[in-house]
């Protein structure tokens, strides 16, 4: 079998994103943002539809020009079938089927979150079979057992709201700038994590919950303003740190319980919130405590990104794992 070379489309939420793969080598990976959304504080799924409809075929013409690929080349299109805003994932799905009807090639549909976890295959260092990996975002927050590239079983997540939604949640209470996580994570940078103190709720096995501390955090930000009003902006990055390091806490208190039980010390993390600093560090911290091997994707593919879902089809190419022109996107996508 020649290298198979391919077209990748990313669009679950408010990344526009293209990426080429010939032989398992990413040659390029565009990405569109999308600042519609910053005066509203969170992504609005219509504006993010529309958005995306607006940067797909330019996105696209540049992922090809970058990676010097023509279309006549292309073995492939893949995309991001699901989990992620319908809307959005109708424009990229769409898309992508008309692409490969017209050049009469076949049509690989991608998990988003397997794809962030493969996102570790497009760089050294590679982890290995068995690994287990804390894949963490606005809507995820799971541990899976990665027993091979397309073999993946989810051994804990979370009950109710996902990490990134407490993080940023918790910096639109405290009156920080879109988007909240990445300006949480810096307002940490010189506060104290020992400030004050937050509970977050002991689910069983690897399991999270993190509904109750955004609750916590807005009945304390009520509590201390009563005398204070100015309290949350003098306290600022004393209130992110200690929010900050009791969820990662509470994220890898699980990580190390897993691995203990299982026997596992090859260690990753993926999804937009693993690109947190306090997180990053402190898995870092924890690997030389317990003689992990860690696994830190970089920047660039940490949050939604094309690359992740090009290494994604590359795997299912190489299996003949092609989708009908009849597949439609899937928001609520399980593995």
């Amino acid at each position: 079998m020649t290298e198979p070379t391919i077209l990748a489309i990313e669009s679950s939420c408010d990344e526009t994103s293209a990426a080429v793969i010939r032989g398992g080598k990413v040659l390029s990976n565009i990405i569109a943002t999308q600042a519609v959304h910053e005066k509203y504080g969170g992504v609005v799924p219509e504006l993010a539809s529309r958005a995306h409809q607006q940067n797909i075929i330019p996105v696209v013409s540049q992922a090809l020009l970058t990676a010097n690929v023509t279309k006549s080349e292309l073995n492939a299109v893949a995309f991001t079938k699901g989990p992620g805003l319908l809307g959005a994932l109708l424009v990229g799905c769409s898309f992508a089927k008309s692409f490969a009807l017209g050049l009469n090639i076949p049509l690989i549909e991608v998990n988003h979150m397997q794809a962030h976890i493969l996102a570790h295959f497009i760089e050294d260092p590679k982890p290995s079979f068995p690994f287990l990996c804390l894949t963490v975002s606005g809507g995820h927050t799971q541990i899976v057992l990665v027993k091979d590239h397309l073999d993946m079983e989810i051994i804990g997540q979370t009950t109710d709201d996902a990490v990134g939604e407490a993080f940023d949640k918790t910096a639109k209470m405290l009156g920080l700038p879109y988007p909240g996580g990445p300006m949480l994570d810096k307002a940490a940078a010189t506060g104290n994590p020992e400030a004050f103190q937050f509970p977050v709720g002991n689910m069983p096995g690897y399991n999270f919950s993190f509904s109750g501390i955004k609750t916590s955090v807005l009945y304390f930000l009520k509590e201390k303003s009563k005398d204070n009003p100015g309290f949350a902006q003098e306290n600022m990055a004393d209130i992110c740190a200690s929010v900050q390091q009791t969820l990662i806490k509470t994220l890898l208190k699980k990580l190390v319980q897993a691995s203990k039980d299982l026997g596992i010390k090859e260690i990753a993390i993926a999804g937009g919130v693993s690109a947190n600093s306090g997180l990053r560090k402190t898995l870092q911290d924890y690997a030389v405590k317990y003689k992990w091997n860690v696994y830190i994707p970089a920047f660039q593919y940490c949050t939604d990104n094309a690359a992740m879902i090009a290494m994604a089809s590359h795997f299912q190419y190489l299996k003949s794992d092609f989708a009908t022109q009849y597949v439609s996107p899937e928001p609520r996508m399980k593995f």
